[in-house]
């Protein structure tokens, strides 16, 4: 995880910013992902929780799209939810879905070049 976040890329789409770095490891699917959401930001674990899921659940129904431009690539994923207010499910959707069309545009762009 160390080398993720001082190798990696990131990038933002409110309200959640991501680091992401293409791996040689032996991964089992194209991506791995894990989810944060500050402690210091949301007290309460309820809270927490929720946006974590909200986080997954938007990333688990665009995977596959992604998962099929990445190709023979493999990247491991950390997103971060990064504001101080609960937003709808629909806000973290349409954030998850254009972090990884970014994604995949800047993990086409290296390729190419």
């Amino acid at each position: 995880m160390g080398r993720l976040f001082s190798e990696g890329e990131s990038m933002l789409v409110y309200p959640i910013r991501v680091v992401w770095a293409e791996t040689g490891c032996d991964l089992s699917r194209p991506a791995q992902a894990a989810f944060s959401v500050s402690k210091k930001s949301f007290r309460k674990a309820v809270d927490r929780n929720l946006l974590k899921r909200r986080m997954k659940e938007a990333y688990r129904l665009s995977k596959n799209l992604f998962y099929d431009g990445l190709g023979e690539k493999k990247v491991t994923i950390m997103f971060m939810y990064i504001s101080r207010e609960m937003l709808s499910y629909t806000v973290i959707d349409r954030s998850v879905k254009n972090i990884l069309r970014k994604m995949l545009k800047q993990i086409r762009q290296k390729q190419s070049s």
